[in-house]
């Protein structure tokens, strides 16, 4: 069973909140929104099909509004060449009331649906053509060329944290790239690829991409074994490890956050496979329970 980790609010006044601002700018933009609610990442953003758009919200207080979340979409739409499939962006729309910032991003509407919904892990063999895997090889190399100042993951995050999620000595990130920085299964279509949510990308450790693709796969081992088959050039290099290290890192700390149950230790399995160290002991018990 999958568990949904994109979901409405629990707090009623924020769900009313979201919807709310999310009426108002279809208002603004003169579409009607009518599709199913799409909530991200703990009721941050709101998305809903408005005709031939997505309507999509996001919030935050006003004092933390903009930056490089808050403009990623924008950035991507100008800045990233358009044979990297994506949605094109139509219009923005920021404003505040009273003490939280909203934008809203018009887009144009993607009817391939993601390969998940609710959540970022694959938990089925979804056998995807060879040709889908060649688009996405073309759009992540193509991506890589971008020029941009965007940091995604930056060192002083592995240099605190990787002790406590991987049981280890910080690596040094010596080669870097440019790529989406959340690439799961609920940001890709099926056939034909279109790459979706893009308000986190630039510049990231070599591997980190494809580390957290394979990671977030590692239930269906046909599907992580065709990552590594594809992308063995990034892969099963000494950058490519290293980026994937620290994308196991990230995913660690939010299953210690307690998402995740069923692909925390499978994640944490995979990382002490190729560091040859001990995990710490919080992710020890749930290893025991797949048999690790």
């Amino acid at each position: 069973m999958r568990q949904a980790v994109f979901v409405a609010p629990a707090e009623r006044d924020e769900l009313d909140r979201m919807r709310g601002a999310h009426a108002a700018a279809a208002k603004q933009f003169r579409v009607s929104a009518s599709g199913s609610e799409v909530w991200g990442w703990q009721g941050r953003t709101l998305g809903r099909r408005a005709g031939d758009c997505w309507l999509r919200i996001v919030s935050a207080e006003a004092d933390k509004a903009g930056g490089r979340l808050w403009e990623g979409t924008a950035t991507a739409d100008t800045r990233v060449p358009r044979s990297v499939p994506r949605p094109r962006l139509r219009a923005v729309l920021d404003w505040t009331s009273p003490d939280v910032a909203y934008r809203a991003e018009l887009t144009e509407y993607v009817s391939v649906q993601p390969v998940t919904s609710g959540t970022p892990a694959l938990d089925q063999d979804i056998a995807l053509p060879d040709s889908w895997w060649s688009e996405l090889k073309s759009a992540l190399g193509t991506l890589a060329t971008v020029p941009t100042d965007r940091g995604s993951v930056r060192q002083n995050w592995v240099d605190r944290n990787f002790r406590r999620f991987l049981g280890m000595d910080p690596v040094l990130i010596r080669e870097t790239t440019t790529g989406h920085a959340d690439l799961h299964w609920a940001n890709l279509t099926r056939a034909p690829l279109v790459i979706l949510d893009w308000e986190n990308w630039g510049r990231l450790p070599v591997g980190y991409d494809l580390g957290l693709l394979h990671a977030y796969s590692l239930a269906v081992p046909a599907t992580a074994a065709r990552i590594r088959h594809e992308f063995a050039h990034v892969l099963d290099t000494d950058a490519g490890l290293t980026g994937e290290l620290v994308a196991l890192a990230q995913l660690l700390q939010a299953c210690s956050r307690g998402v995740h149950p069923i692909l925390a230790p499978l994640v944490a399995r995979w990382a002490q496979e190729l560091t040859h160290t001990p995990v710490p002991c919080r992710f020890r018990s749930s290893m025991r329970n797949v048999g690790a």
